[in-house]
């Protein structure tokens, strides 16, 4: 990583910008019911069915759907923001009624239907949040320090969701936890609609400059997948991500469930201490540059894990993976916004999540035919190919946004940045 160029804007003054604490609060009540749902529905759909050969595939469907189709769903919302209401009342009811069949029981064939149409409602709290953010701040240092503030905030979610979840089945039933999820998807969307009308800034709110986008490059209803150098970026994180995947599962017959679960949790304290440092400084370097060096940094790091798996180095290895995951989604996210005018930029941000979770899924499901026919050995050196595969592709494919307007790339000096070009 380049040299940081010193400090960048505080976290208290992007907290300070008009709206944003409300915001920010709403969106984290928002995204609990993501980091609690994956235990309560798989145990619920265990209960539904009484096997794990159903509810496997049907967690799965689950996912699979809601990744697949979250550029969708942003698309929706950005162009029909009242479509967020309606997605979270339409995702409440289809885990409340998974939940009823958990109590009750039912046919297979309806789980795995269930569980498919709940995919089709997750509503996009990230993409909606990280334009928000664009509209929010000013100047691109305070763009950069929101995004982290976001991404570390989520990240945090999803390190404590799964264990409160834990926590609600051990109370009371792995249904009522479900239950209790789909009622946190109203009390949290209903709490982000209600910051959404208190303040006037909205997605597209910003004024573009006669440099953006979509008028100098002629992206006006262009679809994200085909800007140039934006597949490089998804296959980075995809792969970055893949990556990640297989450590989770292969760390387990190399040191155990107890001393893997640590491993996992010092991954995410990197991530957390490293999107909060990085969300600070000032670099030297372009956002694709830097995305190239993190997922550079990533790849050597499990080399170093594949060529000694010690738990030391595991320990480092992961932690290093943590830091420069969330490093590199934030960086991405701001290469969204730099490449995307401000009605594709939620749909272009719902792809990055997209490709990320459909690396770690990919990721767990090479890990153990890779366990079965090998050893943890292998799969480690799976993980580094992976990582390393999508530092490749990104490379060839341009560095990601090599072609942005000069006026759009306010990254590149280590002084002040100054602020954003407006109309």
């Amino acid at each position: 990583m380049s040299r940081p160029a010193g400090g960048g804007a505080s976290y208290r003054a992007v907290l300070s910008l008009p709206h944003a604490r409300g915001l920010f609060t709403a969106a984290i009540l928002a995204r609990l019911c993501y980091g609690l749902l994956s235990l309560p529905l798989l145990l619920t759909l265990r209960d539904a069915t009484g096997t794990y050969a159903v509810a496997g595939p049907a967690a799965g469907l689950f996912g699979l759907i809601s990744a697949l189709l979250g550029p969708a769903r942003a698309r929706l919302v950005e162009r029909r923001p009242r479509a967020l209401m309606l997605l979270a009342a339409g995702y409440a009811g289809m885990l409340a009624v998974i939940a009823l069949t958990g109590e009750l029981g039912a046919a297979p064939w309806l789980v795995l239907a269930l569980a498919a149409a709940a995919g089709l409602f997750p509503p996009p709290v990230g993409p909606l949040m990280r334009s928000l953010w664009s509209d929010l701040a000013a100047e691109p240092q305070e763009q950069q320090c929101a995004l982290s503030l976001d991404t570390v905030s989520e990240s945090t979610v999803f390190a404590i969701g799964p264990a409160l979840g834990a926590v609600l089945i051990g109370v009371w039933s792995a249904p009522t936890a479900l239950a209790l999820c789909a009622g946190s998807v109203l009390v949290g969307f209903c709490a982000l609609a209600r910051a959404l009308r208190s303040t006037a800034s909205r997605p597209h709110s910003r004024p573009r400059s006669a440099t953006d986008p979509d008028r100098s490059n002629g992206t006006t209803g262009q679809r994200p997948l085909r800007r140039t150098g934006f597949l490089g970026l998804l296959l980075l994180v995809l792969g970055s991500a893949c990556a990640l995947g297989v450590e989770e599962i292969a760390a387990v017959p190399r040191w155990g469930a107890g001393t893997t679960g640590a491993l996992l949790t010092l991954c995410s304290v990197g991530g957390v201490a490293g999107g909060l440092v990085y969300g600070r400084r000032i670099w030297r370097a372009a956002p694709e540059q830097r995305l190239l060096v993190l997922g550079a940094t990533a790849t050597a790091a499990l080399a170093l894990l594949a060529a000694a798996p010690l738990l030391p180095v595991a320990a480092a290895a992961l932690f290093t993976l943590g830091a420069c995951l969330d490093m590199l989604l934030i960086t991405a996210y701001l290469l969204v916004d730099q490449l995307f005018p401000a009605g594709a930029r939620m749909e272009a941000g719902a792809w990055v999540n997209t490709a990320y979770n459909l690396g770690s899924s990919l990721g767990s499901a090479l890990a153990g035919p890779l366990l079965d026919r090998h050893s943890s050995g292998a799969a480690f050196t799976a993980a580094a190919a992976a990582a390393g595969s999508g530092v490749l592709a990104a490379a060839a494919a341009g560095r990601c946004s090599r072609r942005l307007p000069r006026a759009r790339r306010p990254w590149t000096t280590a002084t002040s940045p100054g602020p954003r070009s407006v109309d």
